[in-house]
């Protein structure tokens, strides 16, 4: 693959001005800078005046800068540029303090959750043979996008850090593409995923109500939507925590129950043994159409397994990055490790739990149903109750990072009109905002677990397609070489299986219907 050579990267903020007049502030050559949400070119001179630099300048970041002597040959090729302030006053590059512990952090709880648990669904129509092929196929093509992403987030040509998905997406194609193609699937891979977090952590939230309580239990608990408001209460709280590397401990925290909650389920299940009547015959449709539409749903959720892509830039952004430390380096060394771990948790929950409910897997659940239905007797109260705490907290944590892209977004609105950082109440307000709308969907439409496949590929550009084709763009490798006829043939492929998948997702939803209980949550 292409090497890409990586130079200084570290956006701080221009000190404060004396009185003595100063020269406007201009980053060393070989700086990388991360352009505005407004995708406005880098700032020229004449764009940060004196008056500028004095008024309207965020407080000095302590990331300390990293600079190429001035004898760098890169140093008097490249021509100075200039800082863009926006991103010191924005969540995702506030700070530059990251490492590869919290890349590690971040990626692994944002790459598992709750949504691996419906993998066995999924090897109910595949079977065996075609699951396990599948799911290793789906995990190596992903593992290579976030290689392709990784790799592409700083740039050598533009001298610019892309430090969220949407700005990489933009200069690569254009605003109009970006907001056609990119901006519904990356708006629902971040407010989609809190508002099905907030589902899944009320509902498990009332489940470990009852385990402590006991069956004699004469509390009257609280209402499922009380739950659902609980659960978001405590989210919106965690959520004033101020970017997102001061979040770190948190996905540390969510990374470890998530592996606890993935790890307890599968091991039970197995360690129960099978089911009486547990059979492993795939699931046939009527006719030939619906049988080809459910094969199709069934990799939609597994495609829908793996998200987490929309974040790799920003997650790498809270890094800094210099020419012989560039940040592709740490970053990737994080990904290699959580993506381990990734694969520790998934292979084993698709496999051990269709081999131990088979065609009883709960379509709407998963794994975790399937626990609470058929061991929630023969199963210690202890780990049944450790399970759902496991699960509490997770959805808690990832709620965090998933929320930080639309925070980021929400605050550049402020941001870019008044030239200045968010003051903090106007920040806990858009968080509070943005966390109560998700609770307001999650009980308008507490079914949409049961779209994973038609979600799963609406949001497969995101992480199989889009990677390869601007690879291209941007690499512009050799026609006709290997990498040229692999990012094509994938990225093609991507683009055609999620139109595919999104077809037999509707397909399959107008076949067999939902229980599409608006406003009445479970």
């Amino acid at each position: 693959m292409d090497e890409v050579v990586e130079i200084s990267s570290n956006p701080t903020t221009p000190r404060p001005v004396s009185d003595a007049p100063s020269p406007a502030i201009s980053s060393p050559p070989s700086q990388y800078h991360s352009p505005s949400l407004s995708r406005s070119p880098l700032l020229t001179t004449d764009d940060l005046t004196q008056t500028d630099i004095t008024n309207k300048t965020p407080k000095a970041s302590l990331t300390p800068r990293f600079i190429t002597p001035l004898g760098s040959p890169i140093m008097r090729a490249l021509h100075l540029t200039k800082l863009d302030p926006q991103d010191a006053w924005l969540p995702i590059t506030e700070s530059r303090n990251g490492n590869v512990y919290y890349a590690a952090f971040h990626t692994l709880c944002s790459g598992i959750g709750i949504q691996a648990l419906i993998l066995p669904v999924a090897f109910t129509i595949l079977g065996w043979t075609w699951g396990i092929i599948s799911l290793t196929l789906a995990f190596i093509w992903q593992l290579y996008t976030l290689y392709l992403l990784v790799e592409m987030h700083e740039s050598i040509e533009t001298g610019l850090r892309y430090s969220r998905y949407l700005q990489l997406f933009s200069a690569t194609f254009g605003d109009k593409l970006t907001k056609l193609l990119a901006g519904f699937p990356i708006l629902y891979l971040s407010a989609g995923t809190n508002v099905a977090l907030i589902i899944i952590g009320g509902s498990t939230s009332k489940t470990f109500f009852q385990i402590l309580c006991g069956v004699t239990c004469t509390a009257k608990p609280p209402t499922p939507v009380e739950w659902f408001l609980l659960f978001t209460s405590a989210a919106v709280l965690l959520s004033q925590l101020p970017n997102l590397n001061s979040i770190a401990g948190v996905s540390l925290i969510g990374a470890i129950t998530a592996i606890g909650y993935c790890t307890l389920i599968w091991v039970i299940s197995v360690a129960e043994g099978r089911l009486p009547t547990v059979s492993y015959k795939t699931v046939h449709a009527n006719t030939q159409i619906a049988q080809v539409f459910s094969v199709l749903n069934a990799l939609g959720i597994i495609a829908f397994a793996f998200r987490g892509h929309n974040l790799v830039l920003e997650i790498q952004a809270t890094m800094p990055s210099s020419e012989k430390h560039p940040s592709r380096v740490p970053m990737w060394r994080g990904v290699k490790f959580a993506y381990l771990l990734v694969a520790m948790c998934l292979f084993p929950l698709a496999i051990g739990g269709y081999w131990a409910y088979g065609q009883m897997i709960p379509p709407n659940g998963g794994m975790l149903t399937a626990l609470y239905a058929f061991h929630g007797r023969d199963t210690s109260q202890f780990i049944l109750g450790l399970t759902s705490l496991f699960v509490i907290i997770s959805a808690l944590s990832s709620f965090q990072i998933y929320g930080m892209p639309i925070f980021d977004v929400m605050e550049s609105v402020y941001t870019r009109r008044k030239k200045q950082a968010c003051p903090w109440w106007l920040r806990a307000t858009i968080r509070a905002m943005f966390g109560y709308g998700c609770f307001f969907v999650a009980v308008a439409i507490p079914f949409l677990g049961s779209l994973a496949g038609l979600v799963g590929g609406i949001a497969l550009p995101v992480t199989l397609a889009y990677p390869c084709l601007m690879w291209l763009k941007i690499k512009k490798p050799k026609m006709y070489s290997t990498m040229w006829w692999l990012n094509w043939g994938l990225g093609v492929l991507g683009l055609a299986l999620s139109a595919v998948l999104i077809t037999a997702g509707i397909y399959v939803i107008i076949d067999t219907g939902i229980q599409a209980n608006f406003f009445k949550p479970q």
